[in-house]
């Protein structure tokens, strides 16, 4: 109301110095963890699209296999991290946003989907934008299934 005093918040100085110090440490770490899992997820990347070769038809198998791989290893991993295993600083940005976030790709998968439709492949780029989306969302849902087939102590579900 008019008139009258408006309230006043009054911190301490041990208030105001003892909050941020900590942020800045365990923000380093964490992101020091994701750069580290980036970094495995891209070099394990790399090595699938060595090892797939690209098909006759031009589908791009490497990518459709790390997507979708890396899909039913981030369902699995994140319903472990976030239901099971005890929580953690550090283990979810490792895994799922470094180690699955360097291992899939987003843009390599819609850069195949332009190069082909650009070549005249219009139907296998299609195809290969369907498949990827149903096959990744299909994958991440087993993955969720699969990590969930075993109790928390450890002993098969029957």
């Amino acid at each position: 109301m008019p008139g009258e005093p408006e309230p006043t918040v009054t911190l301490s100085a041990e208030h105001v110095t003892s909050q941020p110090l900590a942020a800045p440490t365990v923000r380093l770490r964490v992101l020091a963890a994701i750069g580290a899992g980036g970094a495995l997820g891209s070099l394990a990347r790399y090595e699938v699209t060595l090892a797939v070769a690209l098909g006759a038809s031009g589908f791009p198998w490497a990518t459709f296999l790390v997507n979708i791989t890396g899909s039913l290893a981030l369902g699995v991993l994140m319903t472990l991290v976030v239901e099971r295993w005890p929580p953690t600083t550090y283990v979810r940005p490792f895994v799922g946003i470094g180690v699955c976030g360097g291992y899939t790709t987003w843009s390599t998968f819609m850069t195949d989907s332009i190069l082909l439709m650009r070549g005249g492949h219009v139907l296998i780029a299609a195809g290969y934008l369907a498949a990827t989306l149903v096959c990744g969302l299909t994958a991440t849902m087993a993955g969720i299934w699969l990590s969930r087939l075993w109790p928390m102590d450890g002993r098969r579900a029957s």
